[in-house]
C-alpha cells in the first residue's frame, strides 16, 4: 500500500467512515463492477479496454478543431454505437438540483469543439440524479464502494473516449468553457490541463473566503514545494487529459486527496501540466465539504508520500545541529560570553539520536510504502543502489565498539576508585551517543533488509501473477 493511502473517505460528494482497501495487481488496483464481476484496475488497463481508430476519432494533429456532426448529435449516449473522442466524468451524490444544467454546458462545450462526447455519471445519489442524467442523454455507473476518489476511479476503468474530462455536478464548473482546456491538449503542449480558479474569476458566494485566501493557496504552496507540480490551484476539480495518461498514472486512493495525488503523480512523472483561468460559480445543492477534516487529509497525504521532506531533512538538520551544540560545550567555545556546558551537551545529544533516527525512517518509508516522490538526496540514493546487512550491521557494531570502549574504561575506573562519583565529560556523552547510534544502525540494517526482501517477494509474486493471467 502506499504510503498515507487513506482508509476514511469524505468530501464534496460522498462520505463514509467505512475502511476502504485495496488490492494490490501490478502496482494498479482491482475494481469489481456492480454485478459482481471483477474489472480491471485503471493502470494497465485502458489499452485493452478502447478499441477507436484514428479513422473514428477523425483528429487532425496540430489543429484544435475536430469535424463531427451536427450539434444535436455531438452527445453519444449509452446505446449509441458511436465511438465518443471526448469521456466527461462527474462523480455525484445527490446533484438533482445541478445535473441538468451541467449537462446543458457540457453539450454546449462539447458542440464548439465538435467532438463526440459521452457523459459518465459516477453516482451513489438517493435523490433523482440518476433518473434525471439518464433522461439527458448520460451513462450513469454505480460504484460498488464509497468515495470520491474511488467514484472517479471506477469510471476511468470504464471511459471509452481519448480524451477524459474531470468535474463536478454541482453547477461549479461551467463546462461551456471545454474549447479553452482543450486548447493546450490538442496542440501538443500539455499531457493535462486544469482550470485554475485562484488565476481567474470567484464568483461571489462560489467559495467561502477561507477556502480561497487560506486553504487552497496553502495547499498548493505545500504541493508545489514538495512535487515540484508548478501549480496555482493544485485543488481545482475541473482537468482535462488524454486518456492514455490513465496508463501511466497509479491512482489508489478513494477519498478527497485523490484530486491531490493525480497532481502529484503526474507532476513525479514528469508529464506536462498546463492551466487555464476559469470562472468558479455558485453551487446548487448542499455543499458537504469538512475544510479541516478535507484539508488535512490532503496535508497528510502530501507529507507522507514525500519521505526527503517529512524525515530527510528534519533529520539531518536535527542531527547537524545536535553535533554543532555538542562541540560547542566538548572544546569550551564561548561566543559572545555565552558558557555552553554539559546541559548543552545532553541536549545536542538528545537532538543527534532523535535526527538520526528520524532520518533512518526516510529510507524505511522509502522502502516499504512506495512514496510518489522518491528522496533523491545523494546519501538516501546511494544507501539505496549500495546498501547491504552486513556494511550496516558492521558499522553500526564499529560505532557501538568505539563507545563502549570507552565506557568499559569509565566502568573500570569507578570499581578501582571504590565506586566514587565519576566526572561526568563531554567525552563520556560522545561515547553514550556512539553506543545508541550504533545500536540504532546495527537493528535498522536488519529491518531495512527485511522491508527490501518483502518487497522483493512481492514484486516477484505479482510479476508470476501477472504471467500466469
Amino acid at each position: 500500500m502506499r504510503t498515507g493511502e487513506s482508509d476514511e473517505t469524505s468530501g464534496d460528494h460522498l462520505d463514509s467512515d467505512e475502511d476502504r482497501t485495496r488490492s494490490a495487481d501490478g502496482g494498479g488496483s482491482t475494481i469489481a463492477d456492480g454485478g459482481g464481476a471483477t474489472a480491471s484496475s485503471v493502470n494497465g488497463s485502458f489499452a485493452e479496454r478502447r478499441s477507436t481508430t484514428e479513422a473514428d476519432t477523425s483528429i487532425l494533429e496540430g489543429e484544435t478543431t475536430v469535424a463531427s456532426d451536427a450539434d444535436t448529435d455531438i452527445l453519444v449516449t449509452a446505446d449509441d454505437e458511436a465511438t465518443p473522442v471526448v469521456s466527461v466524468v462527474m462523480p455525484t451524490m445527490n446533484e438533482e438540483e445541478g445535473i441538468s444544467e451541467c449537462i446543458d454546458r457540457i453539450i454546449e462545450g462539447a458542440s464548439a469543439l465538435g467532438l463526440p462526447t459521452e457523459i459518465v455519471v459516477s453516482d451513489s445519489s438517493s435523490d433523482r440524479t440518476p433518473e434525471i442524467a439518464r433522461e439527458r442523454g448520460a451513462r450513469v455507473i454505480t460504484p460498488d464502494k464509497p468515495g470520491y476518489g474511488y467514484a472517479y476511479r471506477y469510471a476511468f476503468a470504464r471511459v471509452r473516449g481519448d480524451y477524459v474530462v474531470m468535474g463536478d455536478a454541482d453547477t461549479t464548473y461551467d463546462f461551456s468553457e471545454l474549447p479553452r482546456l482543450f486548447k493546450p491538449i490538442l496542440d501538443g503542449e500539455a499531457d493535462m490541463v486544469m482550470g485554475s480558479r485562484l488565476e481567474g474569476e470567484i464568483l461571489p458566494g462560489a467559495m467561502p473566503p477561507l477556502h480561497q485566501y487560506v486553504g487552497n493557496p496553502l495547499l498548493t504552496k505545500f504541493l508545489n514545494v514538495f512535487y515540484g507540480a508548478g501549480v496555482s490551484d493544485a485543488h481545482s476539480g475541473f482537468r482535462v487529459f488524454r486518456a492514455d495518461l490513465l496508463d501511466e498514472l497509479d491512482l489508489r486512493t478513494d477519498g478527497m486527496e485523490f484530486a491531490s495525488e493525480m497532481v502529484m503523480d503526474a507532476s513525479a512523472r514528469g508529464f506536462e501540466i498546463a492551466e487555464v483561468p476559469i470562472t468558479y460559480h455558485e453551487r446548487k445543492g448542499e455543499a458537504t465539504l469538512e475544510s479541516f477534516r478535507d484539508g488535512w487529509r490532503h496535508v497528510r497525504f502530501m507529507l507522507m508520500n514525500a519521505p526527503g521532506y517529512l524525515f530527510s531533512i528534519p533529520g539531518v538538520l536535527m542531527v547537524l545541529l545536535g553535533g554543532f551544540m555538542m562541540g560547542l560545550s566538548a572544546f569550551g567555545v564561548q561566543p559572545g560570553g555565552v558558557n555552553f556546558g554539559i546541559h548543552t551537551m545532553i541536549a545536542g545529544s538528545l537532538l543527534v539520536v532523535v535526527g538520526y533516527q528520524t532520518a533512518v525512517l526516510s529510507l524505511f518509508s522509502t522502502v516499504a510504502a512506495d512514496p510518489i516522490r522518491v528522496p533523491t538526496d545523494p546519501l538516501t540514493r546511494w544507501i539505496q543502489g549500495n546498501f547491504r546487512l552486513e556494511q550496516g550491521a558492521t558499522i553500526g557494531l564499529g560505532m557501538f565498539a568505539v563507545g563502549a570502549a570507552y565506557g568499559s574504561y569509565l566502568l573500570y575506573g569507578w570499581i578501582t576508585s571504590g565506586y566514587g562519583a565519576v566526572p561526568f565529560g563531554a567525552v563520556n556523552m560522545v561515547a553514550f551517543t556512539l553506543v545508541v547510534v550504533g545500536l540504532e544502525t546495527v537493528f535498522a540494517s536488519f529491518h531495512l533488509s527485511a522491508l527490501a526482501d518483502a518487497r522483493n517477494y512481492s514484486d516477484a509474486g505479482l510479476a508470476v501473477d501477472e504471467e500466469a493471467g
